[in-house]
């Protein structure tokens, strides 16, 4: 009797253990939603005159925007930079082409952020910069110079800094740069004009710098930069 009685309890704990095992090894885990791609740029193309567009006023056009489908992408958010204010603005669709309304006779940047379903990653596309078409005009202004050295709030050395910066025109007819910098929040003291992209500054230790580089063409038209900041330990 006992060996039976031992027999059923083995097989009623057995029974047991295995219902309560590690669930249904079948199930799998859920899999996480891939980042978005980068989305390839199309039109308006990169440092270029947009004359194409419905002219919608004197001041105002309708642009078509367009860029090639990126991978893992629902949707897309264009970013609209005014060149000449600094306003920024976002205009948001599904398809790889959106028309926006933007002003004439005015530089723009512009990218594209790819967004998907589900995760709160975004990637952005590369900035491209391009002058939208306005009355027929004989000239255009140059682009604002981008910093190349030293970066947007970057800490650098004491001593001699080499700025450096890229700059643009459609025209392709920059002759030079003026470049100010000191320790005011909107710098005023000139150190030079070039006309190279680069200019030597001398900087002093446990010091905040702000620069800005103006860029003047050959028809006497002038584009300041952003100011741009950087530390020295």
């Amino acid at each position: 009797m006992n060996n039976l009685f031992n027999y059923i309890m083995l097989l009623f704990v057995s029974v047991f253990c295995a219902s309560c095992g590690g669930g249904d090894s079948s199930e799998t885990p859920t899999n996480p939603v891939p980042i978005p791609t980068a989305a390839l740029l199309v039109f308006p193309e990169n440092n270029t005159e947009c004359n194409e567009g419905e002219i919608l006023s004197e001041t105002e056009s309708l642009v078509v925007f367009k860029w090639n489908d990126a991978e893992d992408t629902d949707s897309y958010t264009v970013n609209l930079k005014n060149l000449n204010t600094g306003a920024t603005a976002n205009f948001n669709g599904d398809q790889d082409e959106l028309p926006i309304t933007i002003q004439r006779g005015t530089p723009y940047e512009w990218k594209v952020i790819s967004k998907a379903n589900g995760t709160q990653e975004n990637t952005e596309s590369e900035a491209w910069r391009f002058y939208n078409a306005g009355l027929a005009v004989e000239s255009h202004t140059p682009f604002p110079a981008e910093v190349v050295f030293p970066k947007m709030g970057s800490m650098i050395s004491s001593g001699t800094v080499a700025l450096r910066w890229v700059a643009e025109d459609v025209d392709d007819d920059i002759t030079s740069y003026s470049v100010v910098i000191d320790e005011n929040s909107v710098p005023i003291t000139v150190i030079g004009e070039t006309n190279e992209m680069t200019l030597d500054a001398t900087v002093l230790v446990n010091r905040i710098y702000h620069w800005q580089v103006t860029t003047l063409d050959a028809q006497g038209n002038t584009s300041k930069s952003p100011i741009f900041e950087f530390r020295v330990n």
